[in-house]
């Protein structure tokens, strides 16, 4: 039997894998038992097998993408003959008469879990003062210069902390392909789709009460306590980005806390205020004249499973106890500890705003806000966007990929990982 040329091995996606012989192929009733050399094994559904080839009538070659609809599955269909060929990689047959090859290093990812979406996203760490007293900093220059291990790390930054800053992002990034574009939008392009909200996709945060700027508490000199925006969306945004334009006043320092050891402070602690923030709901609202947005959840929003934490924690946009008369009042006193926790030395920094400063936030995780400022005293002028989580998380993917040539080495796989004593099972 002849072997396989890995480049003529196509797998389900567009990465490159190292080719990874396989030791042993078996069929198991309705599975195929595949080992390698290094303790890795994977129990694979047949069907599954049968829509993972990337041939005409399985998965397309040009979109890598499956074409077959479930709903045309015979339910008889299986493997008949399975071998290895002298590379290492397996040959399947089947009960329709359909037999193609699979890429052995692509099997072995899906074995040690690297196909999973956490994979290469690292894990978030929950910080207090103690631990964390100022955002993890990175050269904005260099990153708007194509450094893409300093983009990198400035997101992976954000992912585990919760926040990072970029230092020298100018108002205008005169580098860029278009030298007219500002510094906000020409970082955030090298992330991914900014989201529009009815801020518009991108936004300014200025002490301007008319037009434009009356449309938010913001855009004035006053305290803004700890919050997370727009927690009157279904799905707030993933990810804020403040870029600091120009700043002469007097005060106005940043204030970050992170919620998630909050959230672990009153759930280890404060059991009573931690149920009554998980549980009862309030109707969040805006107040535009040309939008209304609602929607109602608790101020801590653990969704369903597997959904991150989104903290619902804008007392501006908080309008309605959506709950029985009689949880209402301890409801309010929940919000009160919450918010006064939220403003504890323990748990929240402060740094001033530079010019070319830009922090990139988990809005859904953090809690932002500032000190009052004098409107009066100079000039303070913010931007801001939005970009989700999903979008961060791609580029981390695809900048790791770029970085290894392949979906491995991760966080899975790393030389030092000692093999799974379970076997994994493909769907």
């Amino acid at each position: 039997m002849t072997g396989s040329e890995p480049s003529t091995v196509l797998t389900p996606d567009f990465y490159h894998y190292p080719w990874r012989p396989l030791s042993t192929a078996t069929i198991d009733g309705d599975f195929v038992k595949l080992t390698w050399a290094d303790g890795y094994s994977l129990s694979a559904y047949s069907w599954w097998l049968r829509e993972s080839i990337v041939a005409d009538g399985a998965t397309d070659p040009n979109t890598r993408e499956c074409t077959i609809d479930p709903a045309d599955f015979d339910d008889s269909l299986s493997v008949t003959d399975v071998e290895l060929d002298t590379t290492g990689a397996l040959r399947v047959g089947f009960s329709d008469g359909f037999a193609g090859v699979l890429h052995p290093g692509w099997l072995h990812h899906v074995a040690t879990g690297t196909h999973r979406p956490g994979a290469v996203i690292p894990d978030p760490i929950a910080w207090t003062t103690q631990t964390l007293s100022e955002p993890p900093t990175f050269n904005g220059a260099a990153v708007l210069g194509g450094d893409h291990n300093e983009l990198l790390s400035f997101l992976n930054a954000m992912v585990v902390h919760g926040l990072a800053r970029l230092t020298d992002v100018p108002a205008r990034a005169s580098g860029h392909r278009d030298s007219a574009i500002e510094g906000l939008v020409a970082v955030t392009d090298l992330i991914g789709v900014r989201r529009d909200t009815n801020f518009g996709p991108v936004w300014s945060v200025k002490a301007e009460i008319s037009g434009d700027f009356e449309n938010s508490t913001a855009n004035t000199g006053l305290r803004l306590g700890p919050h997370a925006d727009l927690p009157t969306r279904e799905i707030p945004p993933g990810f804020q980005f403040l870029h600091c334009v120009a700043n002469s006043v007097g005060g106005g320092w940043s204030r970050m806390t992170d919620g998630a050891a909050l959230v672990a402070h009153l759930e280890a602690n404060e059991p009573d205020t931690f149920e009554a923030l998980t549980s009862l709901d309030w109707v969040f609202f805006n107040r535009s004249r040309d939008h209304d947005h609602r929607w109602v959840g608790p101020m801590i929003d653990h969704g369903a499973p597997g959904s991150p934490l989104t903290i619902r924690a804008f007392y501006p946009v908080r309008g309605f106890p959506a709950m029985d008369s009689d949880d209402v009042p301890r409801a309010y006193r929940a919000a009160k500890r919450f918010h006064q926790l939220g403003a504890d030395p323990r748990f929240q920094i402060g740094y001033p705003f530079r010019p070319g400063d830009l922090v990139g936030f988990d809005n859904r995780r953090m809690l932002h806000g500032r000190d009052a400022f004098d409107p009066g005293g100079g000039v303070r002028h913010l931007r801001g966007t939005y970009v989700d989580h999903d979008e961060v998380y791609s580029r981390i993917r695809v900048l790791a990929r770029a970085r290894v040539g392949s979906m491995v080495p991760s966080a899975t796989t790393s030389p030092d990982h000692s093999p799974s004593s379970q076997e994994v099972v493909a769907p």
